[in-house]
């Protein structure tokens, strides 16, 4: 992909963000997009939120679990960035405006008690820099009409991130099993799904160190402070003004996202 290309399929991403009006995948575009230029064309658009703002405060490891894999038809991993702007309080209105076409995920996110940089990195290195766990909701989105998304699709789109709502509790690392910690998703009180932390590349630990690793060849270090959000625990679920969706993981706790009705808008 020549440079002029991903300069422009960045615009055009950028484009959907300010319109609301998603556009065609960029893998029917441009036929020769490839993952690295996805990622060149994701971190030029996270250069112009920056330019106008934003910080980043972590990353998010997608596409981790069987579920998310055959629901999105990819076969890998992917990340993103996790900027100020999309961070929300527990059981707080959200605006689904702001979004194009949300889902909602669980997931258990990390929070770093220092800095952590591949490669090289191992599970014990992983362990040693977090400073606790925290239930968490991530609502995705795509830029991307209808959700017909490659893997080069959604990397393009910054991982198809949107926001990120954290529970209040820490919990300590060695307090919880995150293999077997179970999820209970709700959404209007209804059970929607269930999983376990294992479905997250065997453990969500995993996906810390694949995103230390991924990332440190590339000479960016996961700060002490950030969230990492490592992938979810289900498939996602639709959400719409009034859902309300809650996540009960065992032995973390719970966390509430809440969408505020049209009419309070």
């Amino acid at each position: 992909m020549d440079p002029g290309s991903a300069d422009k399929a960045a615009a055009e991403l950028l484009a959907a963000y300010a319109s609301g009006n998603p556009i065609q995948p960029l893998t029917t575009t441009y036929p020769d997009l490839s993952v690295e230029d996805a990622y060149a064309i994701q971190r030029a658009q996270i250069e112009v939120f920056l330019e106008r703002g934003a910080r980043i405060k972590g990353h998010k490891v997608g596409l981790t679990s069987a579920a998310m894999q055959r629901q999105l038809g990819v076969d890998q991993p992917d990340y993103g960035h996790l900027l100020d702007t999309m961070f929300h309080l527990d059981g707080a209105p959200i605006d689904t405006g702001r979004f194009i076409q949300p889902r909602i995920e669980p997931e258990i996110a990390f929070v770093l008690r220092r800095p952590l940089a591949g490669p090289g990195v191992t599970a014990a290195d992983a362990v040693a820099a977090v400073d606790f766990v925290l239930p968490a909701l991530e609502i995705i989105d795509s830029r991307i009409a209808d959700w017909r998304i490659t893997l080069a699709d959604t990397i393009a789109d910054n991982a198809s991130s949107g926001g990120v709502v954290l529970g209040n509790r820490p919990v300590r690392l060695d307090a919880v099993d995150l293999v077997l910690a179970g999820c209970l998703l709700h959404r209007n009180g209804a059970l929607i799904d269930t999983g376990a932390g294992g479905a997250v590349l065997g453990s969500p630990l995993n996906a810390l160190v694949w995103l230390a690793n991924v990332l440190g060849e590339q000479g960016v270090t996961l700060e002490a402070g950030h969230v990492v959000l490592p992938g979810s625990i289900t498939a996602a679920i639709p959400v719409a003004p009034g859902d309300v969706v809650t996540a009960t993981l065992a032995g973390i706790g719970t966390v509430t996202a809440r969408f505020a009705a049209e009419e309070a808008r």
